[in-house]
């Protein structure tokens, strides 16, 4: 029994894992990654440092989304609003 545990959490483990990858690959496709990174200050500041900003407001991932498209504040990002929505919620759960 304890081994098969072991099993699903190390499973659940690598599914996490390769989701944040394509997460920071659609990043790195979008452009993001020329101006931020994910732990430290670039020109942008880091995804982690954005995440802790917005930690607990309840609006945070309409507001950067908002930030994002109509680049006031932020150059306007141009890909699709789904990427947007799946990119903001990536840097959030950081």
């Amino acid at each position: 029994m304890k081994s098969i545990l072991i099993a699903v959490v190390a499973s659940l483990s690598l599914i996490a894992a390769g989701a944040a990858s394509a997460q920071e690959a659609l990043a790195k496709s979008s452009g993001c990654l020329n101006c931020h990174a994910v732990d430290t200050k670039k020109v942008g500041p880091g995804f982690k440092e954005v995440a802790t900003k917005y930690k607990g407001k309840a609006d945070a991932q309409t507001t950067l989304e908002a930030k994002l498209t109509s680049g006031k504040g932020h150059p306007a990002v141009k890909t699709s609003a789904d990427d947007v929505k799946s990119l903001v919620k990536w840097i959030l759960s950081l």
